[in-house]
């Protein structure tokens, strides 16, 4: 098939227009005309949507409500509202891991060490080749991962999955060896080293890991941000910006900010969100201070999840507030009606809606 762009469709605000969609309505579009059909599948338009929809974070918090048996996939969409989003494709009970440009990486439940990787929107799914033959047993107890990480790159259309924890051989806590899993999906093979490392995380260290410059990184509890190069598989620190107040009671959360590393310092009274502008050089720097007086009562409890530099979205124990950045308002987007067995920062992750393809 020729690219649209080379003449099939010579219209680019079409183009404009049906990249500004959501992926539902995009495909109910292939019933209006073969070059139509043909789109989702062409490259130059494939680009252009998804260059469009990174530019629109939002977030999916999976709830789970007390009074329900099973839990429900939320999707909260800065233009759109609340939507509900399901992953019963995937024929089994999973459990996301990470989220990367509009892919999610996720976890069998009843089945340990299995792993997919799945675009919602679209519906696909890919099985991962389990990245150990070995099966876990008392002898060799090492069960899910520390750290799950998924990089996608949109331009190249490929990503990474990476499982990286400490080894624990029988009758020890850990020897300290930290070994690393990373999976390619052009040649759907996994790699494996190791090193050394000693660093804490807590659940929403391990939940916010970002992926830009080609790299993932993952804030620790001991002052500096761990970063995997996937290019070289070499492991590495970033220090935190010099002014921020970490150790001092604030709380520090990573998320991404227009394809750049960004803290979100959170105090008793203010919020602060610190922007890498060089990454070589590791030089930070404060893009905006947010007063926190309109929602004092819910600080303690609240946590940033995806970013734009125009809006913030942040989860509390029930609810998913965004902060509109230009004119300074605070609005709730999202709230559990009934009771919920965990907060919903728990299990929310920063999505885009992306038809970018995992096979």
């Amino acid at each position: 098939m020729n690219s649209v762009k080379d003449g099939f469709f010579p219209d680019e605000v079409i183009f404009q227009i049906l990249a500004r969609l959501p992926v539902k309505s995009l495909f109910r579009t292939k019933t209006v005309c073969k070059l139509w059909y043909r789109l989702s599948s062409d490259k130059y338009f494939i680009q252009l949507y998804n260059e469009v929809s990174v530019k629109n974070p939002m977030v999916l918090v999976e709830v789970s409500e007390v009074s329900e048996s099973k839990s429900s996939l939320i999707c909260v969409d800065n233009l759109r509202g609340v939507s509900e989003i399901s992953l019963d494709f995937l024929n089994d009970r999973v459990k996301i891991r990470a989220s990367c440009n509009g892919l999610l990486c996720c976890s069998s439940i009843p089945d340990k060490g299995v792993y997919c990787v799945c675009n919602p929107m679209t519906r696909e799914f890919r099985l991962l080749p389990k990245s150990r033959e070995r099966p876990v047993t008392r002898f060799y107890p090492d069960g899910e991962a520390s750290l799950v990480g998924l990089a996608c790159n949109l331009w190249t259309q490929k990503f990474n999955v990476v499982l990286a924890g400490y080894h624990r051989s029988f009758g020890h806590r850990s020897d300290g060896t930290f070994i690393c899993f990373v999976f390619d999906s052009e040649s759907n093979k996994w790699r494996k080293f190791m090193s050394f490392q000693d660093y804490h995380f807590t659940h929403m260290n391990r939940n916010q890991v970002v992926f830009v410059n080609g790299s993932l990184h993952w804030l620790t509890g001991s002052s500096c941000i761990l970063v995997l190069d996937l290019d070289c598989d070499i492991w590495r620190k970033m220090s935190l910006p010099d002014k921020s107040g970490y150790g001092s009671g604030n709380r520090i959360y990573m998320l991404e900010l227009d394809s750049c590393l960004s803290l979100i310092e959170i105090s008793d009274s203010w919020m602060n969100i610190w922007v890498l502008k060089d990454y070589v050089r590791e030089e930070w720097d404060l893009a905006d201070r947010v007063s926190l007086r309109c929602i004092r009562g819910l600080v303690p409890g609240i946590f940033p999840i995806s970013q734009t530099s125009e809006y913030v979205f942040l989860a509390t124990h029930k609810q998913v507030l965004v902060y509109q950045r230009k004119n300074r308002v605070w609005k709730e987007m999202y709230s559990v009606k009934n009771g919920c067995t965990l907060p919903l920062w728990f299990s929310a992750h920063a999505f885009r809606s992306t038809i970018l393809s995992c096979h």
